[in-house]
């Protein structure tokens, strides 16, 4: 792991900060972000290191070694700077959102149409198969924004825990909103609920399916990187097109 200087740590943090705004804004995805910023890979790595033989590790070795193992100042950074971001910039975006959406709007444009150029050039070699998989994952992406909200606003611990797995992974993945998906899911509503009455039962709940979904998914995506890089930027390229 690279020693980082205090400058670098802030920039990261800033990068957070970046991402949890997108995650405000319904219809831009924080991964994208993640991903534009050059930090995405890093996370996914950083993120699929938690596992169970931490515990051993914390035994044997003491905290500063977990600590490094999952490159716990990197994901401090980030992580601080998306709650700051969501927390504090939440209100601010949403009466942006209400009073000059456009530029607002345009922002996102922009940084999606510059992020679908980065990820595009990051592919080594073009071929049927890359244009196969960029095309899959437009359609996907399309398939899922014309979906039609589930009109049961379920809000069973079952469903909720459910659809914090769903919505984390939509989260890291570039190109596709967990708020979308928590909107299409009929989640939106009862999390929005549960947050405003400070219904901690249900918040812990959708927060443990976050967590699962966000150990599991991480390391699928580690692993499809790691093996079939160009066809997985591929089709993340097609999720930020339809965007």
């Amino acid at each position: 792991n690279m020693k980082r200087s205090l400058k670098e740590y802030i920039i990261i943090s800033i990068k957070g900060m970046a991402m949890g705004a997108a995650d405000v804004v319904p219809g831009v995805s924080g991964g994208t972000i993640a991903f534009i910023s050059g930090i995405y890979e890093e996370l996914l790595n950083s993120i699929s290191n938690f596992n169970l033989s931490l515990f051993s590790t914390w035994k044997k070795e003491g905290f500063k070694k977990v600590w490094e193992t999952v490159n716990g100042s990197f994901l401090l950074a980030i992580f601080t700077g998306i709650c700051f971001s969501i927390l504090s910039l939440a209100k601010l975006i949403e009466s942006l959102l209400d009073n000059h959406p456009i530029a607002i709007w345009s922002f996102f444009f922009g940084l999606v149409l510059a992020s679908i150029i980065y990820v595009g050039k990051q592919i080594s070699t073009w071929n049927i198969a890359n244009v196969l998989f960029l095309i899959f994952g437009v359609i996907i992406t399309f398939y899922i924004t014309t979906l039609n909200p589930m009109m049961s606003e379920n809000s069973s611990p079952w469903f909720l825990f459910f659809a914090g797995m769903i919505a984390i992974c939509a989260m890291i993945l570039p190109g596709v909103s967990g708020a979308v998906i928590l909107v299409l899911l009929g989640a939106y509503k009862p999390i929005l609920n549960a947050l405003n009455s400070k219904d901690f039962a249900s918040i812990i709940v959708f927060m443990v399916g976050a967590v699962i979904g966000l150990l599991s998914f991480s390391r699928i995506l580690k692993w499809l990187f790691s093996t079939y890089k160009n066809y997985t930027l591929a089709t993340l390229t097609g999720f930020l097109l339809v965007l």
